[in-house]
């Protein structure tokens, strides 16, 4: 049964969404440009750039995912309370 009820105006998340996809790209596109890191310069505390790059994209990637893990979490609650759904309950 769909909910006659209109969201409220005003509760759009598109824009916290798409930011959110804004986050998580970096952690999924960047390893896959191999040619951007596959290269021995620069050096960094012995460690060539093509092991030391990966090492900072774990926590880079883990610092930009917990971001978007707290901006998903108010999102859904904001797209939930729009359409009068309770946390767990389904929208449809």
């Amino acid at each position: 049964m769909t909910d006659p009820r209109p969201p409220r105006p005003g509760t759009s998340t598109r824009g916290r969404w798409s930011l959110i996809c804004l986050l998580l790209a970096p952690a999924v596109i960047l390893p896959l440009l191999v040619p951007l890191y596959d290269q021995e310069d620069p050096v960094l505390l012995g460690f060539p750039f093509y092991y030391w790059f990966q090492l900072a994209l774990i926590p880079a990637s883990v610092v930009l995912t917990a971001i978007a893990y707290y901006l998903a979490k108010s999102a859904d609650l904001l797209d939930r309370e729009s359409h009068g759904t309770r946390r767990g309950e389904d929208p449809r």
